[in-house]
């Protein structure tokens, strides 16, 4: 009898057996859970009370609340993307229609509260509910609720985040010309918020600045640019390295090569997370001090490498999920002994108002695993040196400690707000890093000249060369060698690019980016493809075609992406020493028979926020009504839709098309916030290439309503605002994978959203 055979006979005994005893199929609820699943755990752990009431950590009288605090699941939060047009709306819509379906609602016996905005975040963008994660995926009555949360994240327009996750993005006070290092950036909710910010102005469609997210982990990298994608930023580049000794790059400045320094670094290091045991259970029976002992060196050297990348006036947020003061102020503390006055600490108490938090603490101990204590690194044994390290201790000077400031950390405690823990604090950089005094030598460079840079009002803050380029942290007696490599690694790099920074060098090979990925390829100024393209959609001028580039090196360019001016400084300059994961958004996907129609390559729907306002031709203004039938309809014919569009398209060339509505200022029903979406003007019809998700999604908007089953059929459904309008069109079937007539799309059109970049 074979292993399966004897596996099925098995389970066929104990089922038989469960069914005499129980008597209901064997589902019989005992003191474990139910029969044959996990033992629930126990959410107890004697060392971890015994250690943070000896660090009193928490306020006296307040131990009971906070261990009941930690023992309640953790409430769902999520957050309205805010640098979309259409966050308002998607605040209108949540106000009005879903929080008021909540309201009496009951669930398994609990009251459902009504979701209440995040007293601390901006603009009411936050929001927390008493309702776990398991309750939303589970529960009938909360089906549509779910969906929308589901679809809307999808879309990018709603973040499930932990709120004490959104504090360091906030606390960073980005501004759109800020470049941005996030040095453990996945899963990449974070990541997202910077973005954001950088968006503030959607009418700006490249910020100065950008986002350089970079993480350990080649997987979670890809996990990264799922959430970065998104959100269609041409200002966010992922890269693959140890956020320890991530590497210095170089970027070109007037013809010249300047070291990058960051205006403002994200440093959300790993940790032993016991701040989120009301998510992950498992910390309750894992936690030991052990995990704060083994991470507290690689805390600091990452904390030191941020230190090290940031501009002089530059801002460091370095935060944990953990409530230990070995990953937290002794951090902290060490970083700012070792900056000799580089570095300080900021008060950001003010900068969220509504934020309850505990200040740093200034004295602590260290704990082993089996319960020993140590107030000083002379009580260490000689036999513990490798695993307590003096770095872990307060320092002895009470002046050194009091000019620390410690007590401007925040520690958020979870029964506080209803969340969970967290660490945060603020650094400023006020002066190079001690290790870092002495001036580089910079190729083709005098003294002179470099002064004349660092006082010119044209140079940028971060090109002062103030630091060698490739210390990494360690002390400047060893530097010799680094300028000399650096010297001969801009010489070779001064020769690749002789013959133009996009065009192909003298061997003719093109200049590739990245480490084991696909190559990131510069569309050269002389290629033929793109004629056509800036003929057919009358480009503007000021169209920025230098920074197009393809991911592939032979046969025909399928997809073209676009990246903004300073990420292609950046990866022009340091193509050898970085390991590019994902950059740039798609704007331009080909057709395989474009041959047939005056341009080769349609719109793509992921990258027409940034390039719409560079188009000047085949711009058709749609109607609340037209856009309705549109998203709803395969391909309508044109006399389906209004005069005023039928009169727009009715003499256009086949081919791809942008699709734009107004808002109307005038009528305050109709939706107030511009929808631009990608087209096709077929022979006899128009049909829209927008992904189903982001079409679900300006429904909602409009007041239709589309519930999905589980089997993917889509039932229609109708909210007030929508009653009675467009009954048969409010069904929306999910898109075929091929356009339903041949004269309505390009014959390799995939309708309902575009695939993912190769990698």
């Amino acid at each position: 009898m074979g292993r399966r055979a004897r596996g099925r006979r098995q389970q066929q005994q104990q089922r038989s057996e469960g069914t005499e005893e129980g008597g209901d199929g064997g589902e019989k609820r005992s003191g474990t859970g139910w029969e044959g699943g996990y033992p629930e755990i126990v959410k107890e752990n004697k060392l971890f009370e015994h250690y943070y009431q000896e660090l009193k950590i928490v306020p006296e009288g307040e131990w009971e609340q906070f261990m009941d605090a930690l023992r309640e699941p953790l409430p769902a939060t999520l957050r309205i993307t805010g640098y979309k047009s259409h966050a308002k709306e998607i605040l209108h819509c949540l106000k009005n229609k879903y929080f008021k379906e909540l309201e009496d609602l009951e669930v398994d016996g609990q009251k459902v509260e009504v979701p209440q905005p995040l007293s601390w975040y901006p603009e009411e963008l936050a929001w927390h509910t008493n309702l776990s994660r398991k309750i939303l995926r589970k529960s009938p009555q909360l089906e549509r609720f779910h969906q929308f949360l589901v679809s809307e994240t999808e879309s990018g327009n709603i973040s499930r985040q932990e709120a004490v996750s959104m504090i360091p993005p906030l606390l960073l006070g980005v501004q759109p010309h800020h470049k941005i290092l996030d040095m453990c950036a996945a899963p990449g909710s974070k990541t997202a918020q910077l973005i954001e910010m950088l968006h503030a102005d959607m009418n700006v469609p490249f910020p100065e600045g950008f986002v350089i997210a970079n993480d350990v982990d080649n997987k979670r990298c890809y996990l990264l640019v799922h959430q970065a994608k998104r959100l269609s930023s041409p200002c966010i580049m992922v890269v693959n390295h140890d956020a320890s000794s991530i590497p210095r790059l170089t970027v070109d400045v007037d013809g010249r090569k300047e070291i990058l320094f960051y205006d403002r670094i994200l440093c959300d290091v790993p940790c032993s997370g016991d701040g989120t045991m009301r998510k992950n259970i498992d910390v309750w029976k894992k936690w030991s001090t052990l995990n704060s002992l083994q991470l507290h060196g690689l805390q600091l050297r990452i904390a030191t490498r941020g230190a090290e990348q940031l501009v002089e006036g530059g801002r460091m947020v370095y935060s944990t999920c953990s409530l230990n003061p070995i990953e937290d102020e002794a951090v902290i503390a060490s970083l700012l002994e070792k900056s000799e006055g580089a570095l300080e600490l900021a008060d950001a108490s003010a900068e969220l108002p509504g934020l309850k938090w505990m200040p740093g603490i200034t004295q602590w101990k260290v704990m082993t695993r089996d319960g020993q204590w140590f107030t000083d690194w002379d009580e260490v044994p000689r036999s513990r040196h490798t695993q307590i390290r003096p770095t872990m201790f307060p320092p002895k000077d009470p002046e050194k400690l009091q000019a620390m400031h410690l007590e401007r950390c925040l520690r958020i405690l979870p029964h506080h707000q209803n969340t969970g823990g967290f660490f945060v604090a603020v650094l400023v950089k006020k002066s190079s890093m001690p290790w870092n005094k002495r001036q580089p030598k910079v190729q083709g460079q005098t003294a002179e000249t470099r002064e004349a840079i660092q006082l010119s009002p044209a140079a940028p803050v971060e090109g002062k060369l103030e630091e060698p380029p490739e210390l990494d942290g360690q002390v400047a007696s060893g530097a010799g060698d680094t300028e000399m490599s650096e010297t001969a690694e801009n010489l070779e790099n001064t020769e690749n690019k002789k013959d133009g920074v996009c065009g192909p060098p003298p061997s003719k090979r093109m200049k590739l980016f990245g480490f084991k990925e696909d190559p990131f390829v510069f569309i050269p100024d002389d290629d033929p493809l793109f004629p056509p393209i800036e003929k057919f959609y009358a480009l503007d001028p000021s169209f920025p075609r230098m920074n197009l580039l393809t991911r592939t090196m032979e046969g025909k360019k399928r997809q073209l992406y676009m990246v903004s001016k300073e990420l292609r400084n950046v990866l022009l300059n340091n193509s050898e020493r970085m390991k590019v994961i994902n950059t740039g958004i798609k704007v331009w996907c080909r057709n395989n028979s474009g041959e047939e129609f005056d341009c080769a390559f349609r719109l793509a729907q992921e990258g027409i926020y940034t390039l719409y306002p560079f188009i000047n031709s085949r711009i058709v203004t749609v109607s609340m009504e037209d856009v309705k039938i549109l998203l709803t309809q395969e391909n309508p014919f044109f006399r389906k839709l209004s005069s005023e569009t039928y009169s727009q398209v009715k003499d256009l060339a086949k081919g791809s098309v942008v699709l734009k509505y107004e808002p109307d200022s005038t009528d305050p029903d109709a939706l107030q916030c511009r929808i631009v979406m990608c087209g096709w003007r077929g022979k006899t019809s128009v049909r829209t290439f927008v992904p189903k998700n982001e079409r679900l999604h300006y429904l909602r908007m409009m007041g239709l309503e589309a519930l999905e089953k589980r089997g993917g059929a889509a039932v229609p459904g109708e909210s007030e605002a929508g009653s009675g309008q467009l009954e048969r069109e409010a069904a929306v079937e999910p898109r075929a994978e091929l356009p339903g007539a041949e004269e309505a799309g390009p014959p390799d059109s995939t309708p309902s959203h575009d695939p993912e970049p190769p990698r």
